[in-house]
């Protein structure tokens, strides 16, 4: 489990230091360009060209690499919702849209209105990320977070998707580095991006109702793409994943 700053920490957290926003240019695109090209390009060959030993340690490998670019996916679409990738709002949501129905189909519109009403109404039976249920455990808030969020569109298109892929690709590679991603991307994001910040009990002092992963920045970046900061990501929504840990720099811990 990663470490987190305490909940009931006794830091002034409404008073933690704030990056200054710049002009976002076109370096969200480039970003969000080199995510969206790495995942097509790997997933191409994994499907068509890669022969995978199971015996080895390489395709377990590969699995998680895709993985971790899948998820990368998701972080794209969730800039977008911030209207931080690209200074041009269409433009910023076709790529939301793009990059969030490349993830299992998720429909960005949608997504747009929970995502910030998770943010206007945090911990709160309005959000609808939270669980209102007493200490729940993952499972349990995994299954209502999946009963929010996934509908049965997403579903029939997948099965869709899955059985005209596996007409063209080995079956065996459709389902390891195809769906085994999707779902352990899916499984990664909630839990370093809902699950450890919100569980549990928030100190009045703090206005997120969120924790933050300890200043860590390689293993943030490893484990969710600077998400774990997630006290910071609430506090300064105008910053995109990529400048998450600036935020975390300033505060020193």
């Amino acid at each position: 489990m990663s470490a987190l700053l305490p909940a009931n920490s006794a830091a002034p957290l409404a008073s933690l230091p704030r990056v200054k926003p710049t002009p976002l240019g076109y370096k969200g695109v480039l970003v969000a360009s080199l995510i969206l090209g790495s995942w097509l390009g790997l997933l191409t060959f994994l499907l068509a060209w890669y022969e995978p030993d199971w015996r080895t340690p390489w395709p377990y490998l590969l699995v998680l690499v895709q993985t971790h670019l899948y998820t990368g996916l998701f972080i794209t679409a969730h800039d977008a919702m911030h209207g931080v990738v690209s200074p041009h709002k269409r433009f910023n949501n076709a790529i939301g849209t793009l990059t969030a129905g490349l993830f299992a189909y998720n429909w960005f519109p949608g997504m747009l209105a929970k995502h910030h009403a998770h943010h206007r109404h945090v911990a709160t039976p309005d959000d609808p990320d939270f669980h209102d249920g007493e200490h729940p455990g993952f499972l349990r808030w995994f299954g209502r977070f999946a009963w929010n969020y996934v509908t049965v569109a997403q579903v029939v298109l997948m099965a869709v998707t899955y059985n005209g892929l596996k007409y063209f690709f080995p079956q065996p590679n459709v389902i390891a580095f195809w769906m085994v991603p999707a779902i352990l991307a899916t499984l990664q994001l909630f839990y370093f991006g809902t699950y450890l910040p919100h569980r549990g009990e928030h100190a009045p002092e703090n206005p997120h109702k969120s924790r933050s992963q300890l200043r860590h920045h390689a293993w943030a970046f490893i484990s969710c793409y600077f998400f774990g900061y997630h006290y910071e990501h609430h506090d300064q929504p105008y910053l995109p994943w990529w400048r998450l840990w600036q935020a975390k720099e300033l505060q020193g811990r």
